[in-house]
C-alpha cells in the first residue's frame, strides 16, 4: 500500500471517527434534552398542583370566616339565655302594687330589647307548644297520655324555651309531649 492510499485510509478513518463524535453528542444532547423535558413536565405539575392547593386553602379560609361571622354571636347569646329566662319568670309573677307594676314596666323593656338585639343578630325562638316533637330542635323531658284532643308526638307544654342562629340549634327546647 502506498503511502497516498495510507493517507486517504487515515484521512476516512479521522472522518469516521469525527462522524462517530458527532453522534455520541448528539445522542447525548438528545438524552439531555429528553431529562430536561421530563423535568419540566414534573415541574409543570408540581405548579398546577400547587396552584390547585393554593385556590383549597384560599376557598377553606373564606368559608371558614363567613362561618365565624354568621356565628360570631353564639357563644354571647348562650350566655345570655339563662338572664332571658329569668326575665320572663319575673314578667309572669302577678304583681298588685305601683311599685311592682313599674318594676315589671322595667323588666319588660329589658326583656324586648334583649330579645330585639338577638332578633337582629339572627337569633330566633324555636317554635314548641302545639308542634310535633322534633328530637332536633326539642328535648322531651316528660311524657302524658295523649287524647284525642291532643295527639301523639305533639308538644303539650314548652318548660323551657330553645333558641337555634340561623340554622344551628343554641338551646333544644325542653318540652312535655303527649305519647
Amino acid at each position: 500500500m502506498s503511502e497516498k492510499d495510507q493517507e486517504v485510509k487515515d484521512q476516512e478513518l479521522e472522518e469516521e471517527v469525527a462522524e462517530l463524535k458527532d453522534l455520541e453528542e448528539q445522542e447525548s444532547v438528545t438524552d439531555e434534552l429528553t431529562e430536561l423535558t421530563t423535568k419540566i413536565d414534573e415541574l409543570d405539575d408540581q405548579l398546577l398542583r400547587a396552584r390547585a392547593e393554593i385556590a383549597n386553602i384560599t376557598n377553606r379560609n373564606r368559608n371558614e370566616r363567613e362561618l365565624l361571622q354568621r356565628y360570631r354571636s353564639q357563644d354571647l347569646a348562650k350566655k345570655l339565655l339563662p338572664a332571658i329566662d329569668n326575665l320572663e319568670r319575673a314578667m309572669a309573677t302577678e304583681v298588685t302594687d305601683d311599685q311592682g307594676m313599674n318594676l315589671k314596666k322595667g323588666v319588660e323593656m329589658t326583656l324586648a330589647s334583649l330579645q330585639q338585639a338577638l332578633k337582629e343578630e339572627g337569633i330566633e325562638e324555636i317554635p314548641a307548644a302545639g308542634e310535633t316533637f322534633d328530637p332536633n330542635f326539642h328535648q322531651g323531658v316528660q311524657t302524658v297520655e295523649a287524647s284525642d284532643d291532643v295527639p301523639a308526638n305533639t308538644i303539650v307544654q314548652v318548660l323551657q324555651k330553645g333558641y337555634k342562629l340561623h340554622d344551628r340549634v343554641l338551646r333544644p327546647s325542653m318540652v312535655v309531649v303527649a305519647q
